[in-house]
């Protein structure tokens, strides 16, 4: 049991070791002498979530990474409006109620900081994007890429009804749609070396290029975009806004 008495706050996920939840709550703490503590919590299933949770009662809040953000659903007691029409959940506010029992309510601001971080970057030319993955992150840059009024095409590794694959992409689809996001872990520290099986030839100047990843600050992917003449933009400033709307989230009383 964590006798603690200061509000703690966390990250759930397989592999954490570096995590920049981690670094950027225990930072901004220290900065703004905030009584609290973030910790990681890796999980080898999300059954182990009511775990971390009887054993931490001062939890208030926690993020949530992959593979998670969607295989936690069931165990939430609530869904904000957003998450639920997304699908996925990176945020859980934690309510403690009287009689002891925990309320557990799940939130995406995925969607916020990757909609506020790529809008100042569209242009005329950004009408039709390309989302490179299906997990749980794809669903927050699909919802935030139709609300600026992009099209937007799925890609991934198996075809369906709503994705194409690798395999089916051409010179023509490449150039026919000028953003393109990757959503999946591919070049993700330590694995840096690897990277989306797409047409980089087939960019141009046009094309805007996002990595949803941020360690390494640029990715063999971004690196091959950019050497054809793509702009290109990683997740940090995303992970920041969506951390903040985090906090928010946790510390706002809507009763």
């Amino acid at each position: 049991m964590d006798n603690r008495k200061h509000d703690i706050y966390g990250l759930i996920g397989k592999k954490l070791s570096h995590s920049f939840s981690s670094q950027y709550f225990s930072r901004k703490f220290e900065d703004e002498h905030i009584d609290a503590e973030y910790l990681n919590f890796e999980l080898p299933t999300i059954e182990h979530l009511k775990d971390i949770i009887a054993s931490h009662p001062t939890l208030k809040g926690l993020n949530v990474t992959i593979p998670y953000k969607q295989e936690v659903i069931p165990l939430l007691d609530e869904l904000s409006p957003e998450a639920e029409a997304i699908g996925a959940v990176n945020v859980i506010k934690i309510e403690h109620i009287s009689d002891g029992s925990v309320r557990l309510i799940g939130h995406n601001t995925d969607v916020i900081g990757f909609r506020e971080s790529i809008r100042p970057l569209l242009t005329s030319n950004h009408t039709k994007a390309m989302i490179l993955g299906t997990g749980g992150a794809s669903k927050a840059v699909e919802h935030a890429l139709r609300a600026l009024d992009v099209k937007v095409q799925f890609v991934s590794r198996s075809h369906d009804k709503s994705s194409m694959t690798y395999y089916d992409l051409t010179d023509d689809i490449i150039f026919d749609h000028k953003v393109i996001v990757n959503t999946t872990p591919l070049g993700m520290y330590p694995n840096t070396m690897a990277m989306p099986d797409i047409i980089y030839y087939a960019l141009t100047e046009e094309h805007l290029c996002y990595d949803l990843v941020y360690n390494p600050e640029k990715t063999m992917f971004l690196i091959a975009c950019e050497a054809h003449g793509a702009q290109i933009k990683n997740g940090t400033e995303m992970l920041v806004l969506q951390a903040e709307e985090s906090w928010k989230i946790w510390n706002t009383n809507l009763d």
